[in-house]
């Protein structure tokens, strides 16, 4: 017996968009280019921290510091197809990403990617 709700050939979440090769591509490229661009960030800042370590402490400040980043990033950069438009949208909205290097995906998906960005904004406000 099936539910319902499930039915043969049919991608579970209804409301998500389907992602063409081309487009997963181009996806791809803008989230490394973003997750590039904020690791750079970090590593800077570790290199800052670590040349002002001056007793243990310090270390750890590091340590904490770059525990708490991993952990940060970890969470916001999942490219699964399920959560990339919203990671594309946070990711957007953070300044990250550039609207220029989504310009290949389809409109229906930039438009959902910059309203997931002005929701960002406003919940911040």
């Amino acid at each position: 017996m099936t539910s319902p709700s499930v039915t043969p050939n049919r991608y579970p979440y209804q409301n998500e968009p389907i992602w063409s090769r081309s487009e997963k591509a181009l996806a791809r490229k803008a989230f490394d280019a973003a997750l590039g661009r904020e690791l750079h960030e970090v590593i800077q800042e570790a290199k800052k921290m670590a040349s002002q370590i001056q007793q243990s402490s310090d270390l750890w400040d590091l340590e904490l510091y770059l525990t708490q980043r991993r952990k940060e990033i970890d969470r916001k950069y999942d490219f699964r197809g399920s959560r990339l438009t919203d990671v594309l949208g946070r990711l957007l909205y953070e300044n990250r990403l550039g609207e220029e290097e989504l310009g290949g995906l389809r409109e229906d998906k930039r438009k959902a990617i910059r309203s997931f960005a002005k929701f960002l904004a406003e919940d911040a406000a």
